[in-house]
């Protein structure tokens, strides 16, 4: 229970990577805020799990894209927990899509989830950070190094958040807030299941795997507990592959 008194905050958590994260901070001993936008449902039944295993979660519905939506998921974080020490920036939006079928509500759509949605979120983390600062987990991924065809938003919006990371560890390290990055290869999760399983690209990812396999949301999540926890006081500014070796 290396995270006990601890508060978290994981943004698009009902599901994939993000209710696995959860999940994880929860059985480590920290108090979790699940956050969704659409998905009440999802939130909630992450929220059951947690408690039905002993742990201590709310859920909190919240476009990260919007600043008023964000003002007020802090300000009920703040009041049902009193403080902030984790933030994981998971929220996400994917689109496989060639250059000639982008069009400006999908390039906005991944843009403002992946970086204004990080960056509005995160500034109301550091607000609510106490004294002892905190650590903030940003979620990347490989194809922010390593695109592949159809992901040139994606990739690009992933890339910025690798960025924001190495920038935002130099600048709030005075106040000894950590951030660091998890890049998480091919994972199954609802979407991946649903978009991908079975497919070409499936394969193609799983042959230039070297542990032969997709992912799984625990895999990305004890990276994350970790980041999270003491054991990590010393590391911020990093980028971690959580792949299977895919780089």
């Amino acid at each position: 229970m290396n995270l006990k008194d601890k508060v978290a905050l994981v943004t698009g958590s009902s599901k994939g990577i993000g209710a696995g994260i959860a999940k994880a901070l929860a059985k480590a001993g920290a108090k979790v805020v699940i956050n969704y936008v659409s998905s009440k449902e999802g939130g909630d039944r992450v929220v059951d799990e947690i408690t039905q295993n002993g742990g201590t979660a709310i859920a909190i519905q919240a476009d990260i894209t919007r600043s008023a939506d964000v003002k007020r998921l802090f300000e009920k974080t703040k009041n049902a927990f009193g403080r902030l020490d984790i933030l994981v920036n998971n929220a996400g939006v994917y689109k496989l899509e060639p250059l000639e079928a982008v069009t400006e509500d999908s390039f906005y759509a991944q843009v403002n989830t992946h970086f204004l949605g990080n960056v509005l979120c995160t500034q109301h983390a550091v607000d609510l950070f106490g004294d002892d600062g905190g650590s903030i987990i940003n979620i990347s991924s490989t194809v922010s190094q390593n695109p592949v065809p159809g992901t040139m938003v994606y990739s690009a919006a992933k890339a910025g958040v690798d960025t924001m990371t190495k920038v935002l560890a130099k600048e709030l390290g005075a106040k000894k807030i950590r951030v660091n990055t998890i890049a998480p290869g091919m994972t199954e999760t609802e979407g991946t299941r649903e978009a991908i399983r079975g497919s070409d690209l499936e394969k193609q990812m799983l042959a230039i795997t070297p542990l032969g396999r997709l992912g799984q949301p625990e895999d990305i999540a004890k990276v994350a507990v970790f980041l999270a926890s003491d054991e990590a006081a010393w590391v911020t500014g990093e980028r971690i592959t959580v792949a299977g070796g895919l780089l």
